[in-house]
């Protein structure tokens, strides 16, 4: 199926700003600052889920200033399956676990699914603690578990078709600076 770039262009022109890139900046830095706390003397290997955690991984790291390593995975769930351990790795990880503290990286917690079946597995691997981190919290009551939400969270957004900072609408505008809503949606 071909995309017509023009409709990519309208849908961005036509969307509702939520966050604003200086709104998304702030959050960063307050996401920085929390994380700063509480890993800085920890040696965290931080894991950024792919692909829409790619961008809040490069607009945060140069943000922790402390010794971290840096490490990506991608993993997708099965279906429409409820058991968080059914993961569909399209790459795992491959860092040793044992005794770490691990930093979970995401862009959104929606459903939270996926998020919960990867610290469930990264846990089974031997890390001492496992956390997380996203810039959005989709504010619904759809969570994999009642009050699911990351350790760190930039900012909570409502439930609607949500894209920009690493969330995209048909592969596109995960680059947009800010957080937009599908018109409608």
């Amino acid at each position: 199926m071909t995309l017509d770039l023009d409709d990519i262009r309208r849908v961005r022109a036509e969307a509702d700003c939520l966050c604003t890139p200086a709104e998304v900046d702030a959050a960063l830095d307050r996401l920085a600052a929390a994380i700063t706390e509480r890993f800085h003397d920890r040696n965290p290997l931080l894991y950024v889920v792919m692909n829409g955690g790619l961008v809040l991984a490069g607009r945060l790291l140069h943000r922790l200033d402390f010794p971290l390593e840096v490490a990506y995975l991608h993993a997708t769930r099965y279906g429409h399956a409820l058991q968080g351990t059914l993961l569909d790795w399209r790459v795992r990880p491959t860092q040793d676990l044992r005794d770490r503290h691990v930093l979970v990286l995401d862009d959104i917690l929606d459903e939270g699914h996926t998020l919960a079946a990867i610290i469930d597995y990264l846990k089974s691997e031997g890390a001492r603690d496992v956390q997380s981190a996203v810039l959005v919290h989709k504010l619904h009551d759809r969570k994999a578990y009642p009050g699911m939400r990351a350790d760190f969270t930039g900012l909570d957004v409502a439930d609607r078709f949500l894209f920009g900072c690493g969330m995209d609408y048909k592969g596109y505008w995960r680059n947009a600076a800010g957080i937009y809503a599908l018109k409608g949606h």
